[in-house]
């Protein structure tokens, strides 16, 4: 439904909109050159469980959200379609759905970043003689060359979270896919090319270097898609997508959809986006997203670091000749745990939990694990509630899920620090879970390091727009975005984190009981 901002009426002023096609939410924001939102929309993604380990979206109820919330914005900012400058699209990554080339019928829904079917895949392979062999080769190439692109084949463990894995299975087990793929009639698509190609009606098949990077079938080294991976996985490398800028004028939409052709100046994977959203633009500038998942990522300029185990390499964006990298690490299940808690009723509002936390002075020992945690490869590992009590309240319950945000970014950080050795600056929150008081000092406390937070923790959105805006003149360089840049809150650490060593000791032994459920 609309979410309507400011009242404007219609003027020859320009604006640009910024989507994010989250996991839970499509949003939509409409932004004046001041990054001042004028208008919003949102709606939520329904997540289809068609068999347990599986989930999917359905493509033309995505499609529809994805019109609906730009419609619904830019009415609700008071403006007309023919005001909009231009277009940026933040996408999920990893989510992604096979199609017809010539039909443009897909061959099943969305399969989601989320998903699992492809576990027995997984333990197959991660099992395999085959695979052992892989890493000595890679481990001997990289000691004889020195090169950092040998150093992730290593130590090449699969996962559920692989878009080559699931992408695998897909060609064994839709016949429709792989039979097309043979004729050179299949194409491959994660969220933002398969919008930009029903945006143009089928005219224009592309993605962006964030995208492609962050499906694990392109390698950021050489930036094309990885042959050798996909000859071992038996995926045809006929079914990728050119590979563009993101800050890139893509085309316009077709004027059926909107009435006017809007330029499509950007299209940008979510968490790199909200990188750009931030103005981390800096080697060492550091991001925090805690939305559906939670995400570190880590400016390394023009230098790609290798995968380490937890961490590993990402373009963030390719900008002309500019292509910045990023290193990223990543936990699961942290706005999706909350919403959890909200549907069985732990609490009415997500805006209760922060002091539902702070009410008592600790979770009793209660411990709450989600079902992956970072550096533990195991698809079974089971989410749980442990150190319950006959006294045991709702408000341990919450605080202990609270607490298990905070802990994995204190895990994920030192990481972070002992890995990826450049000299960390700033660290900067977005999403959700960052309006979360509790979380966000604790966490501070714990990494004993300051964290902003910004006014609006949209910042997919506005990375997008900012990226389009560049694209299309809207806005000049990186340092007028600098000016925009909103702060709502400052978290300075003020407890000493031996006060939660016990808690976390705790924690992490709760952690090693629900391995390999």
């Amino acid at each position: 439904m609309p979410c309507k901002q400011q009242e404007s009426a219609a003027t020859p002023a320009r604006y640009m909109v910024g989507l994010d096609v989250g996991s839970t939410v499509v949003k939509c924001h409409v932004y004046d050159q001041a990054a001042v939102i004028r208008g919003s929309s949102c709606r939520k993604v329904e997540s289809l469980y068609p068999h347990p380990d599986w989930v999917e979206l359905d493509p033309e109820v995505l499609w529809s959200q994805f019109v609906g919330v730009i419609k619904e914005a830019v009415q609700a900012g008071g403006l007309q379609m023919r005001q909009i400058a231009g277009l940026g699209i933040s996408t999920q990554r990893g989510t992604f759905i096979t199609w017809h080339k010539r039909t443009g019928k897909p061959f099943h829904n969305f399969i989601s970043w989320q998903d699992r079917r492809s576990a027995e895949l997984v333990n197959s392979w991660n099992r395999s003689f085959l695979l052992k062999v892989i890493r000595v080769i890679f481990t001997v190439l990289h000691f004889l060359t020195g090169s950092d692109r040998y150093v992730a084949p290593s130590f090449l463990t699969f996962s559920t979270r692989h878009t080559s894995m699931k992408l695998s299975w897909v060609f064994k087990n839709i016949p429709e896919a792989e039979e097309a793929a043979k004729k050179n009639n299949c194409c491959f698509g994660t969220v933002d090319t398969w919008l930009l190609y029903r945006l143009t009606k089928g005219s224009v098949y592309a993605t962006d270097y964030s995208n492609a990077s962050a499906t694990g079938v392109f390698e950021p080294f050489t930036k094309c898609w990885n042959p050798t991976l996909c000859n071992l996985l038996s995926i045809p490398m006929s079914v990728f997508p050119p590979v563009k800028d993101t800050s890139f004028n893509f085309g316009s939409t077709d004027p059926d959809i909107f009435g006017v052709p809007i330029p499509i100046m950007a299209v940008v994977a979510d968490q790199q986006s909200a990188m750009f959203g931030e103005c981390c633009f800096h080697p060492g500038d550091v991001k925090l997203t805690m939305g559906t998942a939670g995400f570190w990522n880590v400016n390394t300029g023009e230098h790609l670091f290798a995968s380490q185990r937890g961490l590993y390499p990402l373009i963030g964006w390719k900008i002309g000749e500019e292509v910045v990298y990023l290193t990223e690490g990543c936990m699961s299940d942290i706005g999706t745990a909350i919403k959890w808690a909200q549907g069985i009723n732990l609490f009415t509002s997500v805006d209760e939990t922060a002091e539902m936390a702070q009410s008592i002075v600790d979770s009793q020992g209660v411990c709450f694990v989600p079902d992956f945690q970072i550096s533990v490869n195991d698809p079974y590992l089971c989410a749980s509630f442990m150190g319950l009590k006959p006294s045991t309240t709702r408000n341990h319950l919450v605080r202990a899920i609270l607490e298990s945000v905070a802990f994995r970014n204190k895990r994920l950080y030192d990481l972070i620090v002992k890995k990826v050795h450049i000299p960390l600056q700033t660290i900067r929150a977005d999403g959700g879970v960052s309006n979360n008081s509790f979380v966000m000092q604790m966490t501070s406390d714990l990494i004993n390091q300051r964290i902003e937070k910004p006014t609006n923790a949209d910042m997919s959105s506005l990375g997008a727009a900012f990226l389009a805006g560049l694209a299309s003149g809207f806005w000049t360089d990186k340092e007028q975005l600098k000016k925009l840049r909103q702060i709502e809150a400052v978290f300075e650490p003020q407890k000493d984190l031996d006060e939660y060593k016990p808690a976390m000791d705790t924690w992490l032994q709760a952690m090693k009981h629900s391995l390999q459920w």
